[in-house]
């Protein structure tokens, strides 16, 4: 299910978005923006609460007209959205969607920062938010976030003033971001941060307010501005023939698991903020009002010593040579040593990185660090292969490498000559220390709300640092200066061209069965599956089987032997169920040399991020049920990515996935129910042209369940034989009571009886846009609602029609059946089975 990105991404300036792990490689018109840029010495950092939350077109503005630092802080990583473009959920999700905001970040030219809070699903109220969150430990983390970043200004998406009235999650980011304001330069909060931080105070805290807020274009006509800037962030970048609103586009559409694949606008734009805290902006000569950083110093006056430094870069902007950058090398290398001598430590660090790289960019300079495999594991041995090539007649020496792992420098004292590429091969075996690679907040167990992560300096970092990078020590017109490069994987494709990868350090052995959950509809045997894979050569070792005690696994052991690094060795083990219903952790132990292993390997490839690995602990779910079904094959349209499929599988039915083309009176003939996947009339435009054939299935004694859409975007518009109004009603708690309306309903009864036990150990929430209207054929079955609303009876719907029976459903099995929850799987289970050998339904109705 991987999809290509999008073919209106193709450009021909220098954003390195489509392969995320190619070096950058800047035009003069880069090198050109990234001065300007230097010379402007000013932060803002925006907050929101998700991935996809932020406002690109506001971002790039500051980042790409007004050249300020810019920051985009996502409380979360949207490890609790749907992802549109694969299998992937909550954890695996969070490693994906971080990624796309870094992809957007590359685009729009600003930074990511996040804090520890897990996105645990849809919130109807902050209280309900900062109580799951751990409302103290997510104010510290955006404290740290405004106390690293430094920002003078602060624009919040989210209006604080409006608790119930939007996502509970996006309200509470505002809310944090206020109280963090008055927080952040008081030594009395958070006080364990200062030596790493600091204090801070920012000059003035905003509102990103539209008429979105005011509930019409009209409202917001009407308002009183006198508390508002606007921009036009629809301005023109000649430099790159794009507009502020294009680069906006191209990087919301980024966020491809959200489905933000979006046509690119242009034009003239307002964005309004509102003042919230802090100093309001000077008055400003422009009438427009529109210099958020009127009242601020944003020169290299700013900061004891930039002075002199602005002298000189300012002169490099003004002069730059678009033909011949390195011409601007020399005043560069002076600006940069009177950099090195400030006593300002924060505007030090950052203004070094940045005249580094462009120092970089103007010899034409390119180092590269590629080793001869993706992977390796601590005690292996590896190839770098590292190229030094300097495009520019400035002068230039490779004084000596360090690599990251090495305790000793490598001299080379070589002169880098003009356009003389330097080859250099170093065979280098890693040390034991070395951690894997994975996502930090992936590496112990969290809350229900929050990740757990020790290390202070890693909280907030888009992503863990590289475990193997090489230091140069280079000699640019005889002033030192060590330029750092991660190692990459680089390689080529027939069909593909050249392609980059991160290099990855796994661990040795990793272990992962074959199936997340394994759903036991008796109690006989089965067989399971265990991949074992190589992360180094010449693996032998022994796996067994952790287990609940009252269930069985043969054999207890058994032996593995790889030969070769990244082979995969298959072993079957039998697992025996109690007789009655029971439920428990299967996770396979691998000993190789004293040591277990318990974490599987997995990788995350798709096209428009990087390639990730994760490493998570390698366990399965197994699940006893007391089930009975009727019906066997069952016709699958899918939507947007669920594993409903292979659950249904793991109780026993023949689950055939359905083309959209292939829907036709004579294909659906030969099965007993039709599913369709989660928002599928959403998504398959086709469906619009078919939905004909699926109800004549219907009609004809088939049973239709369809899982939840949105209302927004419907590609039929009678995707119901009857009348049937979705909305956007959900019950978020997953714990919610659940009442049986009609609890003599044959969807109750057979062939399983369902009862409120059947509800629990549900996750993340109960389900989602219930309809809120229906006609009278419809029957609803549950009702359940969170705390202090109105029932909501939409959740389960059925409505007989012709022979056969349609289902409407908005509850989450798409969530459910990967957790292995029973009740689900018996729930749907009569479901699929309603009308199918009604025997006996009197009698046991009335036992």
């Amino acid at each position: 299910m991987r999809k290509p990105i999008l073919a209106f991404l193709i450009f021909s300036f220098s954003l390195t978005f489509i392969q995320a792990q190619q070096p950058k490689k800047s035009s003069a018109s880069d090198i050109y923006e990234s001065i300007q840029k230097l010379n402007f010495l000013g932060s803002v950092l925006y907050v929101a609460a998700h991935p996809d939350d932020e406002n690109t077109r506001l971002i790039s503005y500051m980042s790409n007209h007004v050249k300020a630092r810019t920051g985009y802080l996502s409380i979360t990583r949207g490890d609790g959205g749907q992802n549109l473009i694969g299998p992937e959920i909550r954890e695996l999700l969070s490693v994906i969607r971080t990624q796309e905001l870094l992809a957007a970040r590359r685009v729009d030219g600003g930074e990511q920062l996040f804090t520890r809070a897990n996105d645990f699903g849809y919130s109807k109220h902050p209280d309900e938010t900062l109580a799951l969150w751990n409302k103290d430990e997510v104010l510290s983390d955006v404290v740290w976030a405004i106390r690293k970043f430094k920002p003078d200004v602060i624009i919040n998406r989210f209006d604080h003033r409006t608790p119930g009235r939007t996502h509970g999650h996006h309200t509470s980011s505002a809310m944090l971001s206020m109280e963090a304001f008055d927080l952040t330069n008081k030594k009395s909060a958070y006080a364990e941060q200062q030596e790493h931080a600091g204090l801070w105070q920012p000059k003035r805290l905003f509102f990103n307010t539209s008429w979105w807020f005011y509930g019409s274009p009209e409202n917001f006509e009407k308002a009183d501005k006198s508390n508002m800037m606007s921009f036009d962030v629809g301005i023109y970048y000649p430099s790159n023939g794009l507009s502020n609103n294009e680069m906006a586009s191209i990087a919301s559409s980024q966020h491809l698991s959200q489905g933000f694949g979006r046509i690119s606008q242009r034009g003239s734009q307002k964005e309004y903020i509102e003042f919230l805290k802090g100093d309001f902006p000077e008055d400003n000569p422009d009438s427009n009002r529109d210099n958020i950083f009127s009242g601020i110093e944003t020169t290299w006056n700013r900061i004891k010593g930039g002075q002199a430094i602005g002298d000189i870069l300012y002169e490099v902007e003004k002069s730059f040579n678009f033909r011949d950058p390195s011409a601007s090398i020399p005043e560069l290398i002076k600006a940069y040593k009177l950099i090195q001598n400030l006593e300002d430590e924060h505007w030090k660090t950052i203004k070094t990185k940045e005249i580094k790289s462009i120092i970089e960019a103007c010899a034409g300079l390119y180092l590269e660090v590629s080793a001869n495999t993706p992977t390796t594991s601590n005690r292996s041995s590896i190839i770098l292969n590292i190229e030094a090539l300097n495009r520019s007649n400035t002068t230039l020496e490779l004084v000596s490498y360090t690599i990251s792992s090495e305790s000793n420098s490598f001299n080379k004292n070589t002169v880098l000559l003009p356009n003389l590429k330097q080859n250099i091969k170093d065979t280098i075996t890693l040390s034991n220390t070395l951690k894997n690679t994975t996502p930090y907040w992936l590496e112990s167990k969290g809350t229900l709300g929050m990740y757990k992560v020790d290390n202070q300096n890693l909280i907030g970092l888009p992503e863990t640092p590289r475990g193997l990078s090489v230091d140069f020590n280079l000699k640019i017109n005889n002033t030192p200066i060590t330029i750092t490069k991660d190692v990459v994987y680089r390689y080529s494709k027939p069909d593909k061209g050249e392609l980059y990868r991160p290099f990855e350090i796994v661990p040795e052995v990793s272990a992962k069965i074959t199936e997340e959950v394994i759903i036991f509809e008796n109690d006989k045997q089965r067989d399971i599956s265990v991949v074992i894979k190589a992360g180094r050569d010449d693996l032998e070792g022994f796996i067994s089987m952790a287990y609940p005690k009252d269930w069985n696994v043969y054999p207890d052991k058994q032996k593995i032997s790889i030969a070769n690094k990244g082979q995969e060795q298959t072993l079957t083990f039998t697992v025996i169920p109690p007789k009655f219903q029971s439920e428990g952790l299967l996770t396979p132990m691998v000993h190789i040399n004293g040591k277990i292993y318990t974490r599987e390997l997995v990788e995350i490839d798709y096209s428009h991020i990087p390639f990730q690995t994760v490493l998570l602990p390698s366990e399965s779910k197994i699940v006893r049920l007391d089930i009975q079904k009727k019906g066997e094959n069952i016709g699958y349209i899918e939507g947007a990515g669920d594993s409903v499929p292979e659950s249904l599988q793991q109780i026993g039915y023949n689950v055939i996935i359905i083309k959209p083309e292939d829907i036709s009176p004579e294909h659906l003939a030969k099965f007993d129910a039709i599913v369709v996947g989660i928002r599928a009339y959403n998504i398959v435009d086709e469906l619009k042209f078919k939905q004909k054939y699926l109800l004549d299935f219907v009609e004809n004694g088939g049973n239709m369940i369809v899982q939840y859409n949105t209302s927004r975007g419907l590609n039929a518009k009678q995707f119901s034989p009857y009348h049937l109004k979705l909305s956007r009603d959900r019950v978020t708690d997953e714990n919610a009571e659940v009442r049986l309306i009609n609890p003599d309903h044959e969807l109750l009864n057979y062939p399983n009886k369902i009862t409120a036990k059947d509800f629990e150990g549900w996750t993340q929430e109960r389900g989602l846009y219930f309809p809120n209207e229906w006609s009278n054929e419809f029957t609803p079955i549950l009702s359940m609602n969170d705390s202090g609303e109105t029932p909501k009876d939409g959740s389960l719907l059925v409505a007989k029609y012709g022979k056969g029976n349609y289902i409407y459903t908005g509850l989450s099995f798409f969530r459910e059946f990967p957790a292995g929850v029973s009740g689900a799987y018996r729930l749907f289970a009569n479901m699929l089975s309603i009308g199918k050998d009604k025997i006996n339904i009197d009698k046991k109705l009335n036992d």
